[in-house]
């Protein structure tokens, strides 16, 4: 039998690609033999992925992006067609938040700026959908594909603070049940759609959030180690296997779920 878990030559387009945990995984896949295309607007910081992964002997490639701007994002299509000749895995990594879309706890809801929350609903939701359209289309001409979507706690139960974020990435929870069946019905069962979400890792856009500067948990990040049976933060590595699992042949009767990464906290109830 063939090993379900070969990803070799499998061409991966990471959003978000050079964040602490799309970095991560981008190096990860490319160790294990994928064609990595990492997209980000940090052209610097990507082009140092890249020859990090070069030079590890594996294969990426660094294309500066906008995911909210569709004609960007079919540029860079074209671009990784060109250059790699299909995609076979969308991972929708990018994402992020802004001050004025959360409510700190000296705060309440008139405190909201609609036009912040608005941004963070287009770069996580939008910011989905449009690689998702743009990225489909070669997975269609080829009858198969996967893409992976990225979720969050959030989605699953109303946490304090993030009023915009935890909106978009339930968002996000509901737009990958509703493409798995989308895709299935009208293209057939070769192309899957799935989500992660991940429990709490410390990347740059939560680290003074949940950490001070001597790496002790703020009383936020103390609330998560309490929620979390595994008493600890999540590392980047440990979403590397939920989602090598989501592109590979093994998930090949998988759709339309959302794969929790999380030490127990979504479980865990006083």
């Amino acid at each position: 039998m063939n090993n379900l878990f070969d990803i070799k030559d499998n061409v991966v387009v990471i959003t978000g690609g050079t964040g602490v945990l799309g970095r991560c995984i981008a190096k990860y896949l490319a160790e294990n033999g994928a064609k990595v295309a990492i997209l980000g607007r940090k052209e610097e910081v990507g082009n140092t992925i890249v020859e990090d992964i070069k030079n590890a002997g594996g294969e990426a490639s660094f294309f500066k992006t906008d995911v909210m701007n569709q004609t960007v994002v079919e540029q860079n299509c074209k671009d990784i067609i060109e250059k790699y000749g299909k995609v076979d895995t969308l991972l929708n990594a990018a994402g992020g938040n802004q001050p004025g879309a959360t409510i700190g706890p000296n705060q309440n809801f008139f405190d909201l700026k609609p036009d912040q929350f608005l941004q963070v609903l287009n770069l996580n939701l939008t910011g989905t959908v449009i690689p998702t359209q743009v990225f489909l289309r070669p997975m269609v001409a080829q009858g198969k594909g996967s893409i992976i979507n990225f979720s969050s706690m959030a989605a699953f139960r109303p946490l304090t603070r993030v009023c915009g974020y935890a909106a978009a990435k339930a968002g996000i929870s509901n737009f990958t049940a509703y493409m798995a069946h989308e895709t299935a019905k009208k293209f057939g069962e070769g192309i899957r759609v799935n989500a992660i979400a991940p429990g709490f890792f410390i990347t740059e856009q939560n680290r003074t959030l949940l950490t001070n500067p001597d790496g002790t948990y703020t009383e936020r990040g103390q609330d998560v180690i309490r929620q979390t049976p595994f008493g600890r933060m999540g590392k980047p590595e440990e979403l590397c296997g939920t989602i090598h699992y989501l592109m590979s042949e093994a998930s090949a009767f998988v759709t339309g779920t959302v794969a929790v990464v999380d030490g127990g906290f979504n479980i865990f109830a006083m």
